[in-house]
């Protein structure tokens, strides 16, 4: 299995080599040549797995490079007993939220991502991606200093991941004052040499492009090594396929054998910058059986615009809301060049010229194109606002489901709007409720505490270095703490 930039300006190169690389030199991302397929009797040969060996089946599908018991050793170190809470890593709960379509029982059902190290979906695949990281970089003999944008989770997924990691240091921008209290916490509370967490002025957007800027400067990534862990990570994108599948298994477990060749289900995902439900796109093409995926945003809803007109309009810093869904505050979404792609038949060419519009005007326009994103690609949106959310916590709590966090409630109130009686839908949980406190306090009138293996991380010293979105500064301080 090769990898390929989507907008054509780059040799095919390995799965390790895509893991350590980050943006094409191009430019564009790092794509698989061809999609590897998953046929019914394979899919169905791995329903006795566990969540470890099954995340190893998967990834062997795109990293054929490593060796097959390196993949399985990596997956259980990273899936393994005691880095997640649930013994089955992720669990499946069916809600009880009322809609107006007669759906079956359990059609709702949550998809517990979120039992890992910083309670967030993220750790999905950062834990792998930290094993994975520092097994590249030993074969190749090298060092690698990350940089890595943050709207809330991914950063301290990332740190937790890749903290005290040989040959590994992380820069990671957030924007300031845009994180709640928890996140923050998470995140600066790190003593770890090898982590060094700067705040940038402006918003997540600001933080992706300066990100884009320091990483498309290639004599200056190729002078400190520069990778990325931000979603666009193909590491990160194949590791997150893996629980679509398992998903899919689980929630087939009690069907019959002779309906499961055929049995479909939807899917919702929170989303802000693509990431996540690009993963179950791939799926998809890889040949598992969903019938529809469903974008969740939040009040910053570019993509549910895209996704209604074909009309992508990219909005600045100053248009982009802060909300109480804040890792959606997002409104310029890296990942999807990888679905654009596809949709111009995967010519690098139609990509890079649509791209260079998209640059001039601040607009694209594949309007002529919109039938196709539900009709072949199965993929339909929806928004979702401060009401919506508390709204939906408070009506699930009251229908005897769990507290949610506002994030998985933006994804279970557009997934209230396509149910459909034959086709079970599962919300792609987001995180922990105890992050967002505030919210669910509204909603329900109940206080979470702290979890108790996090008791005391709001009093903990914060390690922060706060910076102007500024390009040059951002240079500067990367020479001066890399890892050489």
């Amino acid at each position: 299995m090769k990898y390929i930039s989507t907008r054509g300006g780059m040799q095919p190169i390995s799965y390790s080599e895509a893991l350590l690389e980050g943006l094409a030199i191009d430019g564009g991302l790092a794509v698989p040549a061809t999609m590897p397929e998953v046929t019914a009797t394979q899919l169905e040969s791995w329903r006795g797995l566990d969540y470890a060996d099954l995340a190893a089946e998967v990834l062997a599908l795109f990293a054929t490079d490593i060796d097959r018991d390196d993949l399985g050793r990596m997956c259980r170190d990273a899936y393994g007993h005691g880095k997640f809470v649930a013994d089955d890593v992720v669990p499946l709960v069916p809600l009880g939220f009322e809609s107006n379509t007669p759906v079956k029982p359990g059609a709702l059902t949550l998809v517990g991502l979120s039992e890992g190290p910083t309670l967030a979906f993220k750790d999905m695949a950062m834990q792998y991606l930290g094993q994975s990281m520092e097994y590249a970089l030993a074969r190749k003999g090298t060092v690698l200093n990350i940089i890595g944008a943050t709207s809330g989770d991914t950063g301290s997924a990332a740190e937790y991941a890749l903290r005290g990691k040989e040959g590994i240091s992380v820069f990671m921008l957030s924007p300031q004052g845009r994180m709640s209290d928890f996140q923050r916490a998470q995140m600066y509370s790190l003593a770890d040499e090898n982590i060094h967490n700067i705040a940038v002025e402006g918003v997540f957007d600001d933080c992706q492009n300066l990100l884009k800027v320091v990483s498309g400067d290639l004599d200056f990534k190729q002078a400190y090594n520069l990778g990325t862990v931000n979603s666009i990570n193909l590491g990160r994108i194949s590791a997150q396929v893996a629980y679509y599948f398992w998903a899919w298994l689980r929630a087939t477990d009690a069907v019959s054998a002779e309906e499961r060749a055929t049995y479909r289900i939807s899917v919702t995902v929170p989303s802000g910058n693509f990431g996540n439900i690009l993963s179950g796109h791939y799926a998809r093409q890889m040949g598992l059986p969903i019938h529809r995926l469903v974008l969740a945003a939040n009040e910053n809803n570019v993509l549910d615009e895209f996704f209604r007109t074909g009309i992508y309009r990219p909005r600045s810093s100053a248009e982009t809301h802060a909300t109480s869904s804040p890792s959606m505050d997002i409104s310029k979404a890296s990942n999807l060049e990888r679905f654009i792609f596809d949709v111009l038949g995967r010519d690098p060419q139609r990509l890079a010229e649509v791209w260079l519009k998209l640059d001039a005007t601040g607009e694209l326009d594949l309007s002529e194109e919109l039938p196709r994103f539900e009709a072949e690609f199965g993929l339909v949106s929806g928004t979702s606002t401060h009401e919506d959310r508390v709204q939906t916590i408070r009506e699930v709590h009251e229908a005897g489901g769990p507290i949610i966090d506002p994030h998985t409630a933006d994804g279970v109130k557009v997934a209230s709007e396509y149910l459909e009686a034959d086709v079970p839908m599962l919300v792609l949980e987001t995180a922990k409720p105890e992050k967002f406190p505030e919210i669910v306090l509204e909603a329900t009138g109940i206080a979470l505490g702290m979890p108790e293996h996090l008791a005391g991380l709001l009093e903990l010293p914060q390690r922060v270095t706060e910076m102007p979105n500024d390009a040059p500064a951002l240079r500067q301080f990367i020479e001066a703490n890399a890892t050489q």
